[in-house]
């Protein structure tokens, strides 16, 4: 087994990253070692989690409210970032407007958060990763964008468009070896989540998903944090353009009934 990478002096954003995913990558990265820039809309929220990644040993954290529907916000956020983290090397997409209605403001909250918010911000940080020894951006997709589900066509088509950019943008970047991958969770449980409250709110669906997933239940955000820390590190060096599903199994073809 080789030791887990270090990523002491290495500074990372993540979008979305005050609860669930976004948190739990933000912290394994504190934990690292890496001084972390995070951002999202709830104010209170985002400090309580910038005090947790503080706590976690983050060489430094940087917090700002944005609202990720908002160009010039992201323009602001980014740059603020890396001034206070003197530079960016990596940027994690993680936010979702959860558009799960299939009315306009779904259609329009997936176009603008999933896709619009990844290419703004990675846009608008891309100097700053030409100047880096270790260049990674990785975007958070969803198994959705591949295995059809109801419920969720304006989600799941966003997260396809997210997978196709990744890949484009990873095939634009090789040549200056900045590298470019997503990943593409399962159903994940963590509190104040869709599951979580799908659990009280409507236990007969959230049954009915756990027993699908060929490993027993739900993953939890946790498990989608180790695989984005390996993908952004030095141990991935040779991998760029790739969609890494995390989620139990519940992609794999149904088996035998």
């Amino acid at each position: 087994m080789r030791p887990d990478p270090s990523f002491s002096n290495v500074r990372v954003l993540v979008a979305g990253g005050s609860r669930g995913i976004g948190l739990a990558i933000a912290r394994a990265f504190a934990t690292a070692g890496a001084s972390v820039s995070i951002c999202a809309r709830d104010v209170q929220v985002l400090a309580q989690a910038a005090a947790g990644l503080q706590a976690c040993g983050a060489a430094r954290v940087h917090q700002q409210a944005c609202d990720l529907a908002d160009a010039d916000q992201i323009a602001h956020w980014v740059g603020a970032a890396a001034q206070a983290l003197e530079g960016i090397d990596i940027v994690v997409n993680n936010a979702s407007g959860f558009g799960n209605g299939n009315d306009d403001a779904s259609w329009q909250a997936g176009f603008e958060v999933d896709l619009m918010a990844a290419g703004r911000t990675n846009r608008q940080a891309l100097p700053h990763l030409r100047q880096s020894t270790q260049p990674a951006i990785l975007n958070v997709s969803s198994i959705n964008a591949s295995v059809p589900t109801p419920r969720a066509a304006a989600y799941s088509t966003a997260k396809a468009a997210l997978n196709y950019y990744t890949v484009s943008l990873a095939t634009e970047l090789a040549r200056e070896r900045i590298r470019v991958n997503a990943i593409a969770p399962g159903s994940i449980e963590f509190p104040g989540g869709l599951w979580d409250r799908r659990r009280s709110e409507a236990p007969a669906l959230y049954a009915q998903i756990r027993e699908r997933i060929p490993f027993g239940g739900f993953g939890n955000a946790e498990d989608v944090a180790d695989a984005a820390l390996f993908l952004c590190s030095s141990q991935a060096r040779w991998i760029t353009g790739q969609i890494l599903a995390v989620d139990g199994g519940q992609s794999l073809p149904a088996g035998p009934a």
